[in-house]
């Protein structure tokens, strides 16, 4: 190093040091902290509101059994509707959100939406699961209703706007036999709707979606009326290899009678195995489904890379999804078409908006699980996510008794196979409480629907779901 670099480093070492000398605190003086940072302004024109309350209605109207949320702020007249329905353990999110969301979320800010969720969701300690995230959804979907409100705007708006007049819903049609599908399926097209589901029943079998024809099978038989369901003592009997069987003739027989214009689907409901998970799809191909859905497990999820390798039928998945764990893996490696989560049973709004961007990029679809006990307010708000998403796929149901109509004002209408939404801010529905509470859930047990545990093969082995 040359003498002159030298001095020039010796000159600027010692500059530095005599300004800090300059400017340090005389010997034995503490330091002060600096000031905490001030909070930032309401932005103009939107006050600071809090929340004021947190309320959990159960209602049955048409005796399914709903979970509500209602968020009241402290701006009178100023509160919003969210869904929380996990209909099979109803009375376990309502004190999930009575005794442990309600204490924590009291004096929030209602605007703080994705903050309110994050911190839910990390506040049990213990994370996922289907109480906790129906509980969170109740309040998410609340909060955007919320928000639409004090907009005055409705919900697809502060989305981004309609990428479409209304969304697309499929049919259900079953039958005990194939005549009886065809039957019902052309209910379906004769009220317009394009696509139509369809589900068979298996003599003797307890199938999903479809009536039970003639009696019992197997060691069901045997059973003792008063001798409660279990492996030695099997009444609703499920086998799986005469349902694979028939899955194809039935299709072959619609196809044949309904034509080719009409879109058909299915739902296996994850009742086979990878092999006969591979075998009716491969038989399904010549019948151009618009989707399959749920052909595998959930706690399968890994087979899906073997079976996308052996079809090119488009596959559904998701409903009994909980965490991004399940969901992500088959959207980024393209293993399925549609996702079918229940947007509730992801912890609501917010998360299911993620899910939709995430699979727009990998070129999958949404539709939603939306069965009789996702209530109008999970309806409207998972309409009003379909209507600004560009790779919407499908809508499920949505076709309201009047009871249902008469507790959930302003429910999203069909029409033509569509479903529409309204032009009032937020998602558009309204919750008569006295109305709802003319529909109290049914008391004491079977509070809950026993038939997902009860369901077994001949030898008495329970089946998944």
């Amino acid at each position: 190093m040359e003498r002159r670099d030298v001095l020039r480093r010796l000159s600027a070492g010692t500059a530095a040091a005599a300004g800090a000398g300059l400017f340090a605190p005389p010997r034995g003086e503490a330091q002060q902290a600096p000031p905490a940072p001030a909070m930032p302004p309401t932005p103009r024109g939107l006050p600071v509101i809090r929340i004021k309350d947190v309320q959990t209605i159960l209602t049955a109207p048409n005796r399914i059994r709903l979970v509500i949320v209602k968020v009241v702020t402290d701006q009178a007249g100023l509160h919003g509707w969210g869904c929380a329905t996990f209909t099979q353990r109803a009375l376990v999110v309502q004190t999930a959100i009575d005794q442990y969301l309600k204490p924590f979320l009291i004096g929030r800010r209602v605007d703080e939406i994705e903050d309110i969720w994050q911190s839910s969701y990390v506040s049990s300690y213990w994370r996922n699961g289907g109480v906790l995230f129906n509980a969170m959804s109740g309040v998410d979907m609340a909060l955007w209703d919320i928000l639409g409100k004090r907009a005055g705007l409705p919900l697809y708006q502060l989305l981004g706007g309609k990428v479409r007049q209304g969304a697309d819903c499929y049919y259900h049609a079953s039958g005990r036999d194939f005549q009886e599908v065809e039957d019902n399926a052309r209910k379906g097209i004769e009220a317009g709707f394009r696509y139509v589901r369809v589900q068979g029943g298996v003599p003797g079998l307890a199938t999903y979606g479809a009536a039970r024809t003639g009696g019992a099978a197997g060691a069901a038989e045997a059973a003792a009326p008063s001798e409660p369901v279990g492996p030695t003592a099997p009444r609703d009997v499920w086998e799986s290899g005469p349902y694979v069987r028939m899955v194809p003739k039935l299709f072959e027989h619609l196809r044949t009678k309904l034509g080719t214009d009409i879109q058909l689907l299915h739902d296996v409901h994850e009742r086979v195995q990878l092999n006969e998970a591979i075998n009716l799809c491969k038989a399904l191909e010549p019948y151009n489904l618009f989707f399959l859905e749920d052909p595998l497990p959930p706690e399968d999820n890994a087979w899906f890379r073997q079976l996308r390798q052996h079809t090119s039928i488009p596959i559904a998945m998701g409903e009994l999804f909980n965490t991004s764990q399940e969901y992500v893996p088959l959207i980024s490696e393209r293993l399925i078409d549609f996702i079918r989560i229940h947007i509730s049973q992801i912890g609501g709004l917010s998360p299911a908006r993620k899910v939709a961007a995430l699979a727009e990029f990998f070129g999958v679809r949404t539709a939603w699980h939306g069965p009789g006990d996702a209530s109008p307010v999970a309806h409207a708000a998972q309409l009003a996510l379909e209507l600004a998403t560009y790779n919407f796929g499908i809508h499920e149901g949505g076709n309201f008794p009047d009871e249902t109509r008469e507790v959930f004002r302003g429910a999203p209408e069909q029409k033509g196979g569509y479903m529409l939404a309204t032009d009032a801010p937020g998602h558009g529905v309204e919750v008569d409480e006295k109305l709802a509470a003319k529909y109290p859930i049914p008391a004491g047990p079977p509070n809950f629907d026993y038939s997902w545990g009860t369901t077994r093969r001949k030898d008495g082995t329970v089946i998944r779901p």
